[in-house]
């Protein structure tokens, strides 16, 4: 058995450890920054920001209660959110902690050159070149360490208000909110990442004794009391400081610093500015490199980025990527752009933590058994998201679309270089997959209990023979009489474009008074009210489609030719009469049905169509059968997906009225799989594939499983105002 960590972290060390990853470059930099963008509101904004990190940290607080275990954001949601939305969430997390770490550098070195005339770039250069070689080389801070380090932080900075809020001076804070709600949600986004260290605890969640108590209680006294102390460190700074100064400022604390505590209050303010800068950069080069180790270990990155050094025992080609990262921006990124994007990257990141969990609690995931639970579910994790959301889209251009390259980058590295190595998939998953099913049961439920009579609408030509002609009657009266409907049955006659409608429609033909007759015998012997007529148009798919709308029809019967779905039908084009049918289109492949026993539906991508089950359990009804629901996945489906496809078949199969017979074939051929299955019922019904530009240049799998088996098939093709839209049918197909 492996040896498990000691749990010797109690309440104050977590206290000490999520303080120690907040204070730092948000209240030594961004202060002066902020005040540019919202005036002396810039003390709300604080405040504001701790406000809307709260969802997060009790979201994270939850998840590490469940999971008390080493790891971090990226784990959380991966697990939750899947791979995909996990990639998006590795990347954001390691470029927020890089833009951190080199917001520290670039922001802190003026606190340490503050009494030297030394240029600030190639210092931070070379402090970031030493820092990523001490990370390479395997040195690491202590516990005691990182403790001591903010002890002195935190004295230097309560002695900091202590002494300069008697200092203050009203007239400072005039024109308290002349920047408008605009500046003051701006400014909230600028220093968001000031907080961003306030569920840190979280990675190291397998060392704190008592979890269940200590981790949320120790995040939540810790991001209190954070909040408080930096809205007392900005009510000093703006109260004690010519806004001119503050605001054009690269140490703004020391200014404010001469203007309370003299040349004393001076040396301790950058004296904990460095140690806190120091840290946050190292922590950032520390942690920020273990998210693309982490990531190469899923599979979800290169795997040279695993690599340890056989003598440092480091990831090193993942500490020096995320070096070389940090010293470019440090390099070539305005300081106040970075503050952005690092800020961009976190709300991003968060958003994924407050969606995570409620990827756990709605997922069908047994383990997850969180010993504290966030208040207020989902409304919690919802605010926190659309906080998120409307911080960033003030915060201007450069964030957003950072942001935004993030995101569609890193979907795009998952889908063309990671998908097809990971076969995990999130608990939020089977959330949309349940959702999903439930959506497509409901339709199917209202397809079944929202008809009064089915109106089916039977399209012929003078081509077509008896045989077929009754073929498509028998199966269109059994569609109409389970819902005490009736058949029109109607002849489309082409004349040439030359050629007087009138002339054509007053002449009857010997085969018009057969057809005539012919319906009248039809509609006693299949006990069902049919009607018959004949059409005469130059453009038989419009009339088609015509009478159709004009009737009100539920569906449109055709006979099925030996071309595909997009080839030629009547002279025309079907494919133009599957588009724009006001109604569900059945194309019929007559194979000589005589006595029908049972019944195949088959689908493979996304849920069954209703109209599908409605045509099956008709037929069925009508004919004392059996219907077979056939659902195909690839061998590499978890138990969840499995589990939840068969609970949504069960759901259809108490919606039928009829015995149902249902499957989910474990296959990577479901084409070949179908058309084995089909090989002893009577009928199939298959979708249509859809798909124009696909169907025309590469065929549809439904037409060739058509063309393979030896029954009569029946594609149904929903009717385009009818059926889902794009969107949500491509949902449907990924999630199930």
């Amino acid at each position: 058995m492996g040896k498990e960590l000691e749990r010797d972290l109690g309440l104050f060390a977590v206290i000490a450890i999520s303080i120690g990853a907040m204070v730092g470059s948000g209240i030594f930099i961004l202060p002066g920054l902020a005040l540019k963008t919202a005036g002396p509101a810039v003390i709300l904004a604080y405040l504001l920001a701790g406000v809307l990190v709260l969802p997060a940290a009790l979201s994270k607080a939850e998840m590490a209660t469940a999971m008390p275990e080493a790891g971090g954001t990226y784990i959380y949601i991966e697990r939750g959110m899947g791979p995909l939305l996990g990639t998006v969430a590795g990347v954001g997390t390691w470029f927020s902690l890089s833009f951190k770490g080199a917001l520290a550098l670039v922001g802190g070195v003026p606190y340490l050159l503050y009494l030297f005339d030394l240029p600030v770039k190639p210092v931070a250069l070379a402090l970031a070149a030493l820092l990523v070689g001490v990370n390479l080389v395997g040195a690491k801070q202590t516990g005691r360490l990182q403790v001591g380090i903010v002890v002195v932080m935190l004295a230097a900075m309560v002695w900091f208000v202590v002494g300069g809020l008697p200092s203050t001076t009203g007239g400072y804070y005039s024109g308290f909110f002349a920047k408008g709600s605009n500046g003051l949600l701006a400014a909230t986004g600028l220093v968001f990442v000031s907080y961003a260290g306030v569920t840190k605890i979280a990675s190291v969640a397998e060392e704190v004794e008592d979890p269940d108590r200590n981790i949320p209680l120790g995040i939540l006294v810790s991001l209190t009391f954070t909040t408080l102390l930096y809205v007392l460190i900005v009510v000093v700074m703006v109260g004690v400081t010519p806004p001119d100064l503050l605001s054009d400022s690269n140490v703004p604390m020391i200014h404010a610093a001469e203007a309370t505590l003299a040349f004393p209050g001076v040396v301790a303010i950058i004296a904990a500015a460095m140690l806190a800068l120091v840290s946050t950069a190292n922590a950032g080069i520390l942690s920020s490199s273990r998210y693309p180790f982490a990531m190469a270990r899923d599979q979800l990155a290169p795997a040279s980025l695993t690599e340890i050094h056989e003598e440092w025992g480091t990831p090193v080609r993942a500490i020096t990527l995320t070096g070389g990262v940090m010293l470019l921006l440090i390099a070539f990124v305005p300081i106040l752009q970075i503050a952005k994007l690092a800020s961009a990257f976190q709300i991003v990141v968060f958003a994924l933590v407050n969606g995570a969990v409620i990827a756990f609690r709605e997922g069908n995931v047994g383990e997850y058994d969180p010993s504290f639970e966030s208040p207020f579910y989902p409304w919690t994790q919802i605010a926190g998201m659309i906080g998120g959301v409307v911080l960033i889209g003030y915060m201007g251009m450069v964030p957003l679309i950072g942001a935004a390259v993030i995101t569609v980058g890193s979907v795009l590295w998952y889908l063309y270089f990671a998908r097809g190595k990971v076969e995990r998939e999130g608990a939020a998953t089977d959330v949309v997959r349940r959702s999903v099913g439930k959506g497509a049961v409901e339709r199917t439920r209202s397809t079944f209990e929202d008809v009064d009579g089915y109106e089916v609408l039977v399209a012929v030509t003078e081509d077509t023979g008896e045989r077929r002609e009754r073929a498509l009657l028998r199966i269109a009266a059994d569609i109409a009489r389970e819902n005490d409907g009736s058949v029109t049955v109607v002849q489309f006659d082409s004349i040439p474009d030359q050629a007087p409608l009138e002339q054509a429609s007053e002449v009857q033909s010997p085969a018009d008074v057969e057809f005539e007759e012919r319906t009248e015998d039809l509609s006693a012997e299949f006990d069902v009210p049919v009607y018959y007529g004949e059409v005469v148009s130059h453009d038989t798919k419009r009339a088609v489609v015509n009478f159709a709308e004009h009737e009100d029809a539920d569906f449109l019967v055709m006979e099925r030719t030996g071309e595909p779905l997009y080839a030629s039908v009547f002279g025309t084009g079907i494919e133009w009469v599957a588009r724009n049918a006001p109604c569900e289109l059945l194309l019929i492949e007559d194979r000589d049905l005589r006595a029908l026993d049972r019944i195949t539906v088959v689908t493979n991508r996304g849920p069954f169509d209703p109209q599908k089950i409605a045509v099956a359990n008709a037929l069925a009804s009508e004919a004392d059968a059996s219907i077979e629901l056939l659902y195909s996945v690839e061998p590499s489906a978890t138990d969840a997906r499995r589990e939840t496809l068969d609970d949504y078949l069960s759901e259809l199969e108490a919606l039928c009225s009829v015995p149902v017979d249902r499957a989910v074939i474990e296959t990577d051929d479901p084409e070949g799989d179908f058309v084995e299955a089909a090989g002893s019922s009577d009928v199939l019904i298959i979708g249509s594939d859809g798909g124009r530009i696909r169907g025309s240049v590469f065929g549809r799998p439904a037409d060739w499983i058509v063309d393979a088996v030896d029954c009569t098939a029946i594609q149904v093709k929903p009717s385009g105002s009818g059926g889902p839209g794009l969107l949500r049918r491509t949902v449907e197909r990924f999630a199930f």
